[in-house]
């Protein structure tokens, strides 16, 4: 009697450890970290998160307090608000696969302290062939994705020192026959300290409703039962609906020669600034992806060569960054022509390349 009971004790603890060690094993891949958790893929619109610009990408993206031209629409809104007087940019991203990304911008003084503008951004896969299981050398047809946003962004001084911005677009996505679209808002404030010339800069991007696709390809004409002869039925596939990618930023940009270096800023007997020394910080939290933090330099020689420098902790594709700017500043108009270049860890290098005009 003594024997069976320790026989069915030992059992009981054996089929214990057994369960406690399977649900150990079972929960060691849901245990993970932040950082190695990731929702990709939960979230469309990804083209909303490639870098706009030259200059900020440049800086690895370190750009959210320091932004004080039109990309700030990307950036931080409320660095609009820093434009004076009628100008207009244009960029192109060299994506990855012949892809292409393109943002385009105008803005113009509303009132002493207003300003309004307008962004176009593209997104554009080229002509992509349409394969299948049984055809993986292409079916002779072909499809591509197009992505587009357009902006209207308002600007301004609340005091001397706050900024704000605002940006509402409509974002629609168009897959072979399919599209989607709907409207998000982008907001933005900047600080300026007033102490060693730094500034803080913080926005939320992505804010809008669920999307989802549509279009002829969702609509069938099948049998409402296979192997029975029926009259076939019209029919609608229900498709999956989708959130933008939500992002908060919060930057900090600093000017070297404004308190932190012991030395004023040197200046021409025309009142050139020779040497000009710009330094960013940003942090960045999204809702498909780890956060992710940049640090970014900005050096300008006599308000004509530029050089820039960043890094970037968090991204699995994207780290080092560098760029090249030159500036021609003439009477009524200043304009510049800028550079940057983003190796990836395993997909190539992007290039990017700025214009921007501005009209005193």
């Amino acid at each position: 009697m003594k024997t069976t009971a320790m026989h069915t004790l030992r059992a009981l603890v054996l089929i214990l450890v057994a369960a406690g060690s399977s649900s150990i094993a079972s929960a060691q891949p849901i245990a993970v970290t932040a950082g190695e958790f990731t929702k990709v893929g939960l979230a469309g619109g990804q083209f909303l998160k490639i870098g706009v610009g030259a200059r900020g990408t440049g800086m690895a993206g370190a750009f959210s307090g320091l932004a004080n031209d039109l990309t700030s629409l990307y950036w931080n809104p409320a660095g609009a608000a820093d434009i004076k007087n009628y100008a207009a940019d244009a960029h192109t991203t060299f994506w990855f696969a012949g892809m292409q990304h393109s943002f385009a911008a105008a803005i113009m003084p509303v009132s002493e302290k207003l300003r309004a503008a307008v962004s176009f951004t593209s997104f554009n896969s080229g002509d992509i062939q349409i394969t299948t299981m049984d055809q993986q050398d292409g079916t002779g047809g072909i499809y591509s994705v197009s992505d587009i946003a357009l902006g209207f962004s308002l600007s301004g001084y609340l005091t001397e020192q706050f900024a704000f911005g605002v940006t509402a677009k409509y974002v629609q996505h168009a897959f072979s026959q399919m599209s989607a679209g709907g409207f998000v808002f982008d907001i933005g404030t900047r600080y300026n300290t007033g102490f060693n010339g730094m500034t803080l800069g913080f926005t939320i991007t992505g804010l809008g409703t669920e999307q989802t696709f549509t279009g002829p390809e969702v609509n069938r004409t099948n049998a409402p039962f296979s192997g029975i002869n029926t009259t076939p039925l019209d029919m609608t596939l229900a498709t999956s609906s989708f959130n933008l990618p939500l992002s908060f930023r919060a930057g900090l940009g600093v000017d070297l020669f404004k308190g932190f270096l012991d030395v004023a800023p040197p200046t021409d007997t025309d009142g050139t600034i020779i040497h000009n020394w710009l330094v960013g910080l940003d942090f960045e939290t999204l809702s498909d992806v780890p956060e992710q933090f940049a640090i970014g330099t900005e050096y300008t020689f006599r308000e004509f060569v530029t050089v820039r420098a960043g890094y970037r902790f968090g991204h699995d594709q994207f780290g080092l960054a560098a760029g090249l700017g030159l500036r021609y500043t003439s009477g009524d108009f200043d304009g510049s022509v800028d550079y940057s270049i983003n190796p990836s860890a395993n997909l190539g290098l992007v290039n990017r390349i700025s214009l921007s005009m501005r009209f005193n």
